[in-house]
């Protein structure tokens, strides 16, 4: 290991699909950054080959877990194995540019207020067809609007859009995604890490909000390129999915919003969820177990709401920043006139 660059560690949760693991280690073995090593968490997948299968990369090591703890428990268990100074929190059906990880170091590198950074993360099943289109997880960094609903540049409401450098300049972004994202340790370790009851989905956005508060900064660094599979681990609209995006957001809003703010939110919200839940039954076929998974979310939101409050009562004395200094709007503009780029 070259002891003149920063030590990076890159996290890995893992429950299935070997192959595809196996795939994104040969692509980060070809990573041009020597003081990198990697850390595969298994989550309970009990799978006893995988050793077998990190013995065959060098600078890479397995960290067995008994139980399935979701990626923010994973990650959560990963980061208290490492010592990095510099940890990557990334999905194991990604594909990385040989030079992405020296790219995210050195924006780190440049200003100690970063906390976590974004490559531009495109979509692998375009790549593998000769198309540059962006990745729905993420695209070139992640925004929150004011009722807490996330986007992306890069990712209307209507697709992906093509990527044709039109987000190329490093930016500050609201959420960096967990298909590929780079922190600091030890902003990390000072805000508590991910939430472990999020288990999956959203835990990236509670986390960079977390990080904010605390008055750091959150960036993309387009030069830093990753491709991502996508819905490997959840397929896009399943209602596992659905259920996690809607109780961990609502959760999200309680823990991190100031109380104005929470208490307009969570007015427009309590309309908007049932909406939802009609907008799933009306698209006809499967679309019930939507609807029914939006009222779960809902209901389980509510059950742990005693829980969550107290989270917000760790979270909220972390504030040096405020709300409208952080929240971008609602980009309603990009929904009624069908914009397919934002700018």
């Amino acid at each position: 290991m070259d002891t003149t660059l920063p030590a990076v560690e890159v996290i890995i949760p893992h429950y299935r699909d070997p192959d595809r693991l196996r795939l994104c280690l040969d692509s980060l073995s070809k990573t041009r950054y020597p003081s990198m090593t990697v850390l595969v968490v298994d989550n309970g997948s009990g799978n006893p080959e995988l050793q077998t299968m990190l013995s065959g990369f060098s600078g890479m090591r397995l960290l067995t877990l008994s139980a399935n703890l979701g990626y923010a428990g994973g990650c959560n268990a990963g980061f208290s194995a490492s010592s990095a100074p510099y940890l990557v929190f990334m999905n194991d059906d990604t594909r990385q540019d040989p030079s992405w990880l020296e790219q995210l170091v050195a924006a780190a590198q440049s200003n100690a207020r970063i906390a976590a950074l974004q490559p531009k993360i495109l979509s692998l099943q375009a790549h593998a067809e000769g198309r540059n289109i962006f990745d729905h997880a993420g695209a070139a960094g992640g925004m929150l609007d004011l009722l807490g609903y996330p986007w992306c540049y890069g990712r209307t409401f209507s697709g992906v859009e093509e990527d044709r450098g039109q987000y190329d300049a490093s930016r500050n972004i609201f959420w960096a995604s967990g298909a590929a994202m780079l922190v600091r340790r030890s902003v990390f370790e000072e805000i508590g890490g991910f939430d472990d009851t999020f288990f999956m989905h959203m835990e990236e956005i509670d986390l960079c909000w977390r990080m904010q508060l605390a008055g750091y900064l959150v960036r993309s660094e387009p030069s830093s390129v990753v491709w991502h599979e996508g819905g490997a681990s959840l397929a896009q609209g399943s209602a596992r999915k659905i259920y996690f995006n809607h109780r961990n957001n609502l959760t999200m809003l309680v823990k991190n919003l100031g109380l104005p703010r929470l208490l307009m939110a969570l007015c427009f919200r309590l309309l908007l969820e049932p909406a939802a839940a009609v907008f799933y039954l009306l698209k006809g076929a499967g679309g019930a177990a939507g609807a029914i998974a939006v009222m779960h979310a809902s209901a389980d939101f509510l059950v742990r709401l005693p829980g969550t409050v107290r989270s917000r009562c760790r979270v909220q004395p972390l504030r040096k920043v405020a709300d409208r200094k952080l929240l971008a709007g609602l980009p309603f503009a990009v929904l009624l006139l069908r914009r397919r780029q934002f700018s």
